[in-house]
């Protein structure tokens, strides 16, 4: 008996091992700022790239750096120096879209998105770096949840320079596009009135889980926990916590959903259950044949309307 219980012990003190290992393998593949060499090859990626690739002008960052931009620098809720490019409108105006960028990505790569509110919706457009992206500080990607309070924060900000009569529009691609939804759950103040949201995941956990069974063709427990366990103690926040399906049961501000048929790397169910767990005002734009994070450029004009029409409707 002795023997089968130490057998015992010290299997499980290998699986504990072995699991905070991986959890360790995972938070730095992931959660830890970086380069994410995996979605360069991510085959749910393929069609995004291609559609990407013959889309004209590409990210628009050139446009951006054209810009007589200026560059804003605030602290977040726990310290961090974030930094955003503020583009005023050709003509004085209080009408401001915040736009959050993806993954891995950066405020000046929306060009094309904040070329389109300036030029065409003559907004003042202001392109913040996410916590753990560009120029902000942080060294985990906080995948919407704590760039929620941050998005608060900007919020205030721009409230403070454009003046409390500025009307706010938040819009989101991918990661940014959870980002304003898990903004959206908080009280905001009645100068934000609307939100445009394209191809967002439901939660962290969901995500994670849905591209861990894709990737690498493990099951999701206990390995997604126990990297959630680690992300709690070395970034503060849990893959369950960080839910954006919770957040728009408690929204007030109207929400465009907008998300491309053919996504494969943030599923178009998800925008369908976040579309019927909404509470306030809001329409389901998907766009037939878009891939991840393609709609504008693959519904181009449609996109523009779509948006343009459902923000008139609210300012």
């Amino acid at each position: 008996m002795k023997v089968l219980g130490f057998a015992l012990a010290a299997l499980f003190l290998l699986l504990v091992v072995g699991l905070t290992g991986a959890s360790l393998h995972f938070y730095n593949f992931a959660i830890k700022r970086g380069p994410k060499a995996f979605l360069g090859s991510n085959p749910d990626l393929q069609a995004t790239q291609s559609q990407a690739a013959a889309a004209p002008g590409g990210t628009g960052a050139h446009w951006v750096e054209e810009q007589d931009y200026e560059t804003w620098e605030i602290r977040s809720h726990d310290g961090l120096k974030l930094v955003a490019y503020y583009i005023p409108a050709a003509r004085p105006t209080t009408r401001t879209a915040i736009i959050a960028h993806g993954y891995t990505s950066r405020g000046k790569a929306m060009g094309r998105f904040a070329r389109f509110y300036r030029e065409e919706l003559g907004f003042n457009v202001l392109l913040p770096d996410a916590r753990g992206h560009g120029e902000s500080e942080g060294d985990y990607i906080g995948f919407g949840w704590h760039d929620r309070l941050d998005y608060l924060r900007w919020i205030e900000e721009v409230l403070a320079r454009v003046g409390e009569d500025a009307e706010i529009v938040l819009h989101g691609l991918s990661m940014g596009a959870a980002t304003v939804l898990m903004v959206s759950g908080e009280r905001l103040p009645e100068q934000v009135k609307a939100i445009i949201e394209d191809c967002g995941y439901t939660s962290v956990y969901e995500q994670l889980g849905y591209q861990f069974r894709r990737m690498f063709r493990l099951p999701v427990f206990p390995l997604l926990d126990t990297t959630s366990l680690v992300t709690k103690l070395k970034a503060g926040y849990s893959f369950r916590e960080a839910s954006a399906l919770k957040q728009v049961q408690k929204c007030r501000v109207p929400v465009l959903f907008i998300h491309g048929s053919e996504d494969a790397f943030v599923p178009v169910e998800m925008a369908r259950r976040l579309y019927a767990a909404c509470a306030s005002p809001k329409e389901l734009f998907i766009v037939e044949g878009a891939a991840h994070g393609t709609a504008y450029q693959w519904a181009g004009e449609a996109y523009q309307e779509k948006v343009e029409r459902f923000i008139g409707s609210y300012l």
